[in-house]
């Protein structure tokens, strides 16, 4: 909890927040004299009523306007520089996490099956657990530093009233007790919050497993409205269905459980929390009787006893919260540990050696690429590419030519061998290729920002690719720009990033799949045309005729590529 907070806490501007954390103390304060001075009111306000004294009385009405208006000033100016606080320690926390998830692609090492860490919903972790740390954060952080002062205004308050001894005798032994309101306090509270927490102790994991389930249902979700279109054209209605109910159904059983922990907790909680208001005056009882105070006395130390109590109780109180904290912190420090050095599988080799190459060309000697789960993959022969050249890598599906991608890119770790590559600068065209709802023009842009791109640029090169029909939409946001792309539409656009940036080095990883032989021809030539001293990969079922003359690295046995091309 301590590093999460100095990751929201600390850093550029970090000041500010402190100043802001400072301002919500101050007034959180004010608000604690205010109910110092309530006490004091509440023994003057019942003397005049004892005194029958009207003119008092009513004065005494006028205070209470006053110091009532007081505090709803201090509770809403507290408020809003709260939630100025929560706002600007989420925004940091928030922008920590997402740069810890996206640095050295731990997004795509800790998917599961790929880490032994791996992390489950992450979108949930960042959005909402971000969110949810800050806001609870504040609450119990500013809530325990002003119940600490307060007490200490309300116990000197208590210890001035109770001048007096308890006194009673038990088997013909006589005993006094002096200021018992005082100690009565600390053993009432003490024996309710051990109470409490052994009733309360299950909540933290019951709260982590909710979070958990509740975000796999909205994941699943969110992959039905993904893949509506295959969903829909499957006829996968009932499917998704069962899906979603088996779901629901761990919600539903660990909300079951986790309400039921809460009922049992409540047995006593509730009860206290109806009754601390009034136990103190019960409690104070003995002394009206002995004449030790008046009746407007009895009411400010029965007022002083609660307030006591009431401020010793906040752990009773906030026990679901401080559940609810410790397991959004785990979540949040789960992902920030495993995110910062993503785990491999364990006993899989993880050995291949990389170097940058002092040209722009590819050398692989000795490659052996792996699965996470230790199955070797077909062998990799060695080849050296230099800058310009053209390759079709070939093979039957399967033999983890995806794989040697995602080796060539850095990604993958599994296996041995040595890669000496160009280093960054490799630009890798998937088969289905990435789309944004922000607009037609962020999405042919990618990963540039459009504002960066000339305008000319960009609509030449949608209009080279075949795609001056969509020109109209460029800078139309909204989802359904995109998304009404059809999937030869959306290759078209990723060759249009090429153009726009014309990287040195070019992974095609049956990136013309969609399109008809014609339009592939049409795109691969193009491709040639303008980006003719790039080296190009090609991963293909049929040869690339267009970008000849290429050479050819097959990957995988060669009997089965050769009755697979026949």
């Amino acid at each position: 909890m301590v590093r999460l907070f100095g990751r929201a806490a600390f850093g550029p501007r970090g000041w500010l927040g402190f100043a802001l954390y400072a301002i919500v103390l101050g007034l959180e304060f004010l608000a604690v004299w205010i109910s110092v001075r309530m006490i004091s009111w509440t023994k003057a306000f019942y003397d005049a009523l004892e005194q029958f004294d009207v003119s008092a009385a009513i004065a005494q009405v006028w205070i209470f306007a006053g110091l009532v208006g007081l505090w709803a000033g201090t509770a809403l100016f507290g408020q809003w520089f709260r939630d100025k606080l929560l706002l600007f320690w989420r925004e940091r926390l928030t922008d920590a996490a997402v740069r810890t998830w996206l640095h050295k692609a731990a997004y795509w090492r800790l998917r599961p099956g790929q880490s032994p860490a791996a992390v489950d919903n992450p979108d949930q972790r960042i959005a909402e657990d971000c969110r949810n740390f800050i806001r609870l954060l504040l609450v119990i952080s500013v809530d325990v530093i002003t119940n600490i002062v307060a007490l200490g205004s309300y116990v000197t308050i208590l210890w001035n009233l109770s001048d007096f001894a308890l006194e009673f005798a038990i088997f013909g032994n006589d005993f006094s007790i002096p200021r018992y309101m005082v100690w009565l306090a600390f053993i009432y509270v003490a024996g309710s919050t051990l109470i409490t927490h052994l009733l309360g102790k299950p909540l933290k994991g019951l709260v982590f497993r909710q979070e958990r389930r509740e975000a796999d249902f909205r994941h699943a979700l969110v992959q039905i409205r993904d893949n509506a279109t295959e969903i829909a054209q499957a006829q996968g209605e009932e499917a998704e269905r069962r899906r979603l109910a088996e779901l629901f159904l761990a919600i539903k059983g660990n909300w079951n459980r986790l309400i039921g922990r809460e009922f049992v907790m409540g047995l006593f909680v509730k009860p206290y929390y109806r009754s601390i208001l009034r136990i103190p005056l019960f409690f104070a009882l003995p002394a009206y009787f002995a004449r030790a105070v008046t009746f407007g006395g009895l009411m400010q130390l029965a007022s002083a006893f609660s307030s006591v109590a009431t401020t010793l109780s906040w752990f009773i109180f906030n026990y679901r919260e401080m559940a609810e904290i410790a397991a959004v912190a785990q979540r949040l420090d789960d992902l920030f540990v495993n995110a910062a050095d993503p785990a491999p599988m364990p006993g899989v080799p993880c050995a291949i050696r990389r170097e940058h190459a002092a040209t722009r060309g590819l050398d692989i000697r000795g490659l052996r690429l792996f699965t996470p789960d230790g199955r070797q993959l077909a062998p990799v022969p060695d080849i050296v590419i230099k800058p310009g050249d053209r390759v079709w890598i070939s093979g039957p599906s399967g033999v983890g030519k995806t794989t040697l991608l995602s080796a060539l890119s850095g990604l993958w770790r599994y296996g041995e061998g040595s890669i000496e590559s160009p280093g960054p600068g490799m630009t890798m065209l998937p088969q289905v290729s990435r789309v944004f709802g922000e607009s037609l023009a962020a999405a042919a842009c990618y990963p540039a920002d459009p504002a960066d791109i000339p305008k000319k640029r960009l609509r030449a090169a949608l209009t080279r690719v075949g795609l001056a029909h969509r020109l109209e939409e460029l800078n139309k946001p909204g989802v359904e720009t995109v998304e009404g792309l059809s999937m030869g539409e959306r290759q078209r656009l990723a060759i249009a990033r090429l153009l726009i940036h014309k990287p040195a080095s070019v992974v095609l990883d049956e990136a013309t799949s969609a399109l008809d032989l014609p339009a592939e021809r049409a795109l691969m030539t193009l491709i040639r045309q303008e980006l003719p001293d790039a080296t190009i990969l090609c991963v293909a079922h049929r040869p690339p005729d267009a970008l000849a003359p290429y050479r050819k690295w097959a990957i995988g046995p060669h009997d089965r590529l050769e009755r697979k091309t026949a």
